[in-house]
């Protein structure tokens, strides 16, 4: 590991924190290490990496594609631009030539991925990257960052999703997100998933997915009573409001918008739901159910959040909690009980010569594959087999064209459409990996031909 330069060397002269990013620079030292000496050695043959994940966390039984669009769009635009140039000279540790070659760098290769909203399982290539070793070296830590943000979200959000029981659910993470970037791709990743919408409001205008919003505590302790907040907000939103009842006294909170309700039918005006965000849900749910039945506002749904994820929400319809939908926040966003996945980008094959990592533990198998995929007669996934790209088609394959040459072979699936995707995917799963515990693995089986090309490769 080579050392960094410290606070005091040019390399860090002019970079203030509200600097803007540069794409370019969102990766790992030994990535431009790499370049540098493939360059010097003319190492730019054909190379083929692909993206995986070494095995599924405990409490997943599947995983959900996401994040190529992001990727697409990474890899098209990749530029250094001239700020990025001065700054890796200004450090001395890159020669000038080096640095001249880097504004030359552009990605020129092939990708070949599973649509976004597929599911896939632990040792499947999710996404292969053909290009000179150069380009797709450097490629590397950006792109696992990009698709394991998204796939680990959209994987956590899909379970929300099998257990809710088409109630809807909305994102509410973005406080609690890993930084700016996140909250919006978590938002994104969700959506895909099939939540109903979110509560940030970059990812609506940037992604199209629709906004949803109640109000906080502090909007009902500004005003000097509690019907006099929910009567503001009525009057501010009068097609669309949510009001929040549980700053003092949430079985109070519910009469309060019973009375108001009834002050303001006369007027044509309407309540459209209440949201309890502490205590007791259970019974908290039930007895504003109650009181607002009572008070002939059976038309008032009732929306929950308050850390929640797919074990509460399944345990809340379990139960049979009279509730319209949930908003989740943090355990989504940073996918709390998995907050990381073993995913990895490998060098599978250089120059036409097959390579295999043998590390304990870490070992692959070489050669450019694809995956191959297998239903029973009801449509359900009955399994999978990981096949050298170039062996005969048996089943429907996953991998399919999205760059050629550098550039996109056609407008990618939108938002909508990966959306679609997803669910029918869910859909297609069997019940038992429909399951939040694990209930024995999928099958997925390796080829005859991955496996007498491991055999070639380790006797060479």
């Amino acid at each position: 590991m080579s050392p960094s330069t410290d606070a005091s060397s040019p390399g860090n002269a002019g970079a203030g924190a509200g600097d803007a990013l540069a794409p370019a620079l969102l990766t790992d030292f030994y990535q431009l290490a790499m370049l540098r000496a493939y360059w010097e050695r003319g190492m730019e043959e054909t190379a083929v990496f692909e993206f995986y994940v070494r095995q599924l966390p405990k409490p997943r039984n599947f995983l959900i594609a996401a994040g190529l669009a992001q990727l697409v769009d990474y890899l098209e635009t990749l530029r250094v631009d001239a700020p990025a140039l001065d700054w890796l000279e200004s450090t001395g540790r890159f020669a000038p030539d080096f640095v001249r070659r880097l504004a030359q760098l552009r990605f020129t290769g092939d990708v070949d991925a599973m649509p976004e909203g597929t599911v896939f399982f632990a040792d499947q290539p999710v996404v292969r990257v053909t290009a000179p070793l150069p380009e797709a070296q450097f490629i590397e830590s950006r792109l696992i960052n990009l698709l394991h943000l998204q796939t680990m979200i959209a994987s956590k959000a899909a379970r929300c999703v099998l257990v809710a029981d088409g109630r809807p659910l909305v994102d509410f993470g973005l406080r609690r997100a890993h930084g700016a970037e996140a909250g919006a791709l978590a938002a994104r990743a969700a959506y895909l998933a099939g939540f109903h919408g979110t509560a940030t409001v970059e990812a609506g205008r940037r992604f199209e997915i629709p906004l949803y919003g109640t109000m906080a505590h502090s909007f009902v302790q500004a005003h000097r009573s509690e019907i006099d907040a929910f009567r503001h907000f009525v009057e501010c939103f009068p097609d669309d409001n949510t009001l929040l009842i549980d700053t003092y006294d949430t079985l109070q909170g519910a009469r309060t918008v019973v009375a108001l309700a009834q002050e303001l039918r006369p007027l044509g005006g309407r309540i459209g739901s209440v949201r309890i965000d502490s205590g007791d849900l259970v019974q908290a749910s039930r007895d504003v159910r109650r009181i607002l039945d009572e008070g002939g506002c059976q038309d008032i749904g009732i929306f929950l959040s308050g850390n929640l994820d797919e074990f509460v929400i399944a345990d809340l319809v379990a139960r049979g909690v009279p509730v319209d939908g949930f908003g989740v926040g943090t355990r989504l966003d940073v996918s709390a009980d998995a907050p990381t996945l073993d995913c990895v980008y490998k060098l599978q094959e250089y120059a036409g010569r097959a390579t295999r990592k043998r590390s304990v533990g870490k070992a692959t198998w070489p050669g450019c594959k694809q995956i191959e995929r297998h239903r029973d007669p009801q449509g359900l996934l009955s399994r999978d087999e990981v096949v050298l790209d170039e062996e005969p088609a048996r089943g429907e394959r996953l991998l399919l064209p999205v760059m050629r040459n550098g550039r996109r072979v056609g407008p990618l699936p939108t938002l909508a459409v990966a959306r679609e995707q997803a669910q029918r995917e869910l859909a297609s799963l069997p019940s038992r990996l429909r399951s939040l515990e694990p209930r024995g693995a999928f099958t997925v089986e390796l080829s005859a031909g991955i496996r007498a090309l491991a055999q070639q490769v380790d006797r060479s």
